[in-house]
């Protein structure tokens, strides 16, 4: 292993000694426009555009990078006082072959493109991205971080564009409202600048600034905007107040009080933006609405992790960058991990009433936003800032007893905080900053002492580039603190991200008299990102063991400690049979708090596309024995068995009207039982230019010999039952996407879901740690467990003397959902929509235990639907 981080460390620091890439700027002049300002109607008034030459230039990115244009691009930029304008004229020698595909805003990938993005806080890091499609439809993003993949395409500032196809090719008009950046007061501006032309059918980017595909940063090698003077950053007051109607339909349950089938009600709210000085914007909302946003997958958990859900909620998804902290790089769990999830606001309440007989309850599904305010920006000085505040309402439950009604509470009153703050250095080649957070929560009844009635975290990161941006070392520090009851911080102790109760934990204790817990985490990193085809990491990760985030963070595991190294080689153009192709190999290790290896394995994964645009990716990692401090549910460490992994994926060319994408991955377990399969497809079809159809279907088997069951008691000895599972899973996902005009679409989305498990083999743990895998565990034979048909449990006796010792209920199971949107959309003004929305779910379960696939469906479909019917309606204005 030394020899190993002795190489590595050679390899970095030889290479980083390299010759550093040559780079020029180009330099843009914007005129004034002269004598009036453009019409946006996609007719080139040429005495309006006449304030400036038209600008050319361009040069391939892809597919080879440096090659000429097959098509000539040319573009000009003029201002007046409160806009910026644009014009693109698009030159195209087979213009019947222009692909103008109408989709809703933002899906524009399938269609020839042209774009402009300014870095008009001109920190090389930050840009506003605007584009449209050869049939008008709009793209807007904000880009952060000097990275095109940091695109947050919620943002929908409120702009106008015109483009129409001719004889020739096809021309774009633009007009930008200066309200809708963010930029300094100066007398005179420079701006970055990249602008772009995309030609689908051939799978070619053209650029004005001419940069490579290896660059390691995006927005730090854009071009310069100047000569735009005398123009200043306007007050800006956006107001979007809206009202919705809402109606919810289900079956009537007979004796249920609160089940009367239908129930309706209609509320309203406000959104808005007020810009403040120093280029920072509060956007603010009272009591939000998210009806028209697509449910979250179903899905079957059998672990001890929570599943991390995407964020969708338009207000938290805009400007979401400036407060973002994740714990580590890369795309794998450990990459999601945050201080900040803001799924915590307006969660599922916390607390549920107990259920007896002749006892109905009306929980609230969410808890309610009374309302959130941020504040974000940057400022001429580096500075990226950012404040948010949310408060939650309490939530109350009612529940009826044969008819007395008393309330209770489920969620209580809650205050959440979040403050950023970031410098740039360097021209944005180094950048420190902190993020603070902070949940309160007024928790006044006995039965919820088990809540935290605070949570505090905070952490400081930095980053630090040199040789235009080719190497980065980075680093984060992170601390989180929480206080509550005594139980409260007994629920956080024995929670699984750590199980203090843990019995051969001796480097952790469980106090049961605590009432307040801290930990800390980070991460440091070293590497190169760019400019070479060569790109490599070597860093490591820390969480200790009383590290806890998920009052309003996401934290999976404490207790954890990893070192890990990533090697990357990538030809980016053209080559023998490939467009371009890469390969990247890994290796891991990690520990707990306690110096016991933990997991450690290593992988290589590679794949490309080919000439005729089919692409693939496949992998292969393995991972050696380790310990588990989840699966026995607190009980002592498991030893785990090493196995394999596999994983595949191959599309066929996007730019027919069918293509098909197909993904498997793989698992076989050292202990030759144990494996996991999962096959995937999507058919993506484009009938239309304004149509599309996706059908994407998957298939899961889960065989596991080693499936948690359950904790029973012996005469005062814990008992870890476990069983071997045969689980079997089928899910689809079905969408349809019709835009009738760039402004007018109607969407579907309906996902069937089936998963069944069956437990046999029953066993009990007796020696977690044997290196034997047999020894590990003991199984029941028949003389031991017995099936009581009667109350669907399992009767357990040992000694075998007549008396039963336990039971367990029988944990087979048939899950059974379907999930469906209809959204029909109309912006019928700029920045103003409506939305006609109806949303049904079905969900049934049963106890077969095995898969049957007509069976289930069926049954999945004989299951009475929740339906709700809303109508939202929105104004936007702006001040």
């Amino acid at each position: 292993m030394k020899r190993l981080y002795f190489s590595c460390f050679f390899f970095l620091t030889t290479t980083l000694l390299s010759q550093e890439p040559e780079f020029q700027r180009k330099i843009y002049q914007a005129q004034e426009v002269n004598p009036h300002a453009p019409t946006i109607d996609g007719k080139i008034d040429y005495d309006s555009w006449d304030c400036t030459p038209l600008e050319s230039g361009f040069i391939q990115i892809d597919p080879v990078e440096g090659d000429s244009p097959s098509e000539n691009t040319s573009f000009r930029i003029c201002y007046d006082d409160k806009n910026l304008y644009v014009l693109f004229c698009a030159h195209d020698s087979e213009p019947d072959k222009i692909t103008a595909r109408l989709t809703r805003r933002d899906d524009v990938e399938d269609s020839d493109r042209v774009g402009i993005i300014l870095d008009s806080y001109y920190d090389r890091r930050t840009a506003f991205e605007f584009s449209a499609n050869a049939a008008g439809v709009k793209y807007d993003a904000v880009l952060s971080n000097d990275s095109y993949d940091s695109a947050d395409e919620s943002w929908d500032p409120v702009w106008e564009v015109a483009t129409n196809v001719n004889e020739s090719g096809w021309v774009t008009e633009m007009r930008i409202p200066f309200n809708q950046l963010r930029f300094a007061n100066k007398k005179e501006h420079i701006w970055g600048m990249q602008v772009y032309r995309t030609i689908y059918r051939k799978q070619e980017i053209n650029i004005w600034q001419p940069m490579s595909k290896n660059a390691p940063g995006f927005v730090s090698y854009f071009g310069n905007l100047e000569g735009i003077r005398n123009i200043h950053s306007p007050k800006r007051i956006e107001l979007l107040p809206y009202a919705v109607s809402k109606l919810n339909t289900y079956e009537i349950e007979q004796g249920n009080p609160f089940s009367t089938g239908r129930n309706g009600q209609a509320t309203g709210g406000l959104d808005g933006k007020i810009g403040l000085a120093g280029d920072l914007t509060l956007d603010f909302t009272i009591n939000p609405d998210f009806g028209q946003v697509e449910a979250d997958p179903s899905e079957v958990n059998l672990t001890v992790f929570e599943t991390f859900f995407p964020e969708r909620r338009p207000f938290f998804i805009e400007g979401k960058n400036i407060f973002q902290f994740p714990l580590a790089i890369g795309d794998g769990d450990f990459a999601r991990e945050t201080l900040f999830y803001s799924r915590r606001i307006g969660r599922h309440p916390q607390h549920e009433p107990e259920e007896n007989d002749d006892v109905y309850i009306k929980r609230p599904e969410y808890t309610s936003i009374l309302g959130a305010a941020k504040i974000s920006g940057k400022t001429a000085g580096g500075w990226s800032i950012g404040v948010l505040n949310a408060m939650t309402a309490e939530e109350i439950a009612q529940i009826d007893s044969n008819g007395f009604r008393r309330e209770e509470v489920v969620e209580p009153l809650t205050n959440y905080f979040v403050g950023r703050l970031q410098k740039d250095y360097d021209a944005g080649n180094t950048y420190i900053g902190g993020l603070v957070t902070a949940t309160n929560r007024k928790v006044d009844q006995s039965y919820l002492k088990y809540i935290n009635h605070s949570a505090y975290s905070g952490g400081i990161d930095f980053t630090h580039q040199w040789k235009n941006k080719t190497y980065f070392v980075q680093g984060k520090a992170s601390f989180s603190h929480v206080r509550g009851h005594e139980e409260a911080i007994l629920e956080v102790q024995t929670s699984s991200t750590r199980y203090f109760q843990r019995p051969d934990a001796d480097y952790v204790s469980l106090d049961s008299s605590r009432t307040s817990l801290g930990g800390h985490g980070g991460s440091i990193d070293i590497g190169r990102q760019g400019n070479g085809r060569w790109r490599y990491i070597l860093g490591g990760i820390w969480r200790s063991p009383g590290y806890e985030l998920n009052d309003i963070g996401y934290l999976m595991r404490a207790d954890l400690a990893m070192q890990y190294i990533w090697v990357g080689y990538r030809i980016a153009n053209p080559v023998g049979i490939f467009q371009q192709i890469s390969i990247n190999a890994n290796q891991y290790n990690a520990w707990n708090f306690g110096g016991e290896g933990i997991f450690n394995g290593s992988n290589v994964n590679g794949g490309g596309i080919f000439k005729n645009y089919w692409g693939f990716w496949l992998g292969l990692d393995r991972e050696i024995d380790g310990l588990s401090i989840f699966e026995l549910r607190g009980g002592p460490a498991l030893r785990i068995e090493g196995g394999w992994n596999n994983w595949y994926s191959i599309n066929t060319d996007s730019r027919k009207k069918i293509h098909f994408e197909l993904n498997g991955f793989n698992y076989w377990s050292d202990d030759k039982i144990s494996r996991y399969r999962n096959l995937s497809m999507s058919i993506i079809y484009k009938p239309s230019n304004g149509l599309l159809v996706s059908l994407s279907p998957w298939f899961e088997i889960n065989k596991k010999n080693l499936q948690y069951v359950d904790t029973v008691d012996k005469n005062g000895e814990d008992r870890y039952i476990m069983a071997h599972i045969d689980q079997n899973t089928f899910g689809l996902v079905f969408r349809l996407n019709y835009s009738i005009t760039p402004n007018l679409s109607i969407q579907y989305y309906g996902q069937p879901f089936v998963s069944a498990g069956q437990y046999t083999q029953y066993k009990r743990i007796t020696n977690p740690r044997a290196v034997n895998y047999k020894d590990r565990f003991q199984i029941f034979d028949e003389n031991e467990i017995y099936y009581s048909d009667d109350n669907g449990e399992y009767l357990f006796d040992e000694n075998q003397d007549g008396n039963i010792d336990y039971t367990i209920e029988s944990p087979d199971f048939n899950f059974k959902q379907y999930r469906s949107n209809l959204v029909i959309r109309w912006e019928y003004r700029p920045g103003s929509q409506i939305y006609l929305v109806w949303s049904q779910e079905s969900t049934g379960e049963d106890d077969y235990g095995d898969f049957q696939f007509r069976r289930d469906l069926k049954n999945l479909y004989n299951t009475s639907p929740n339906n709700i019917f809303l109508i939202k309606l929105n104004y936007w204005f702006s001040m």
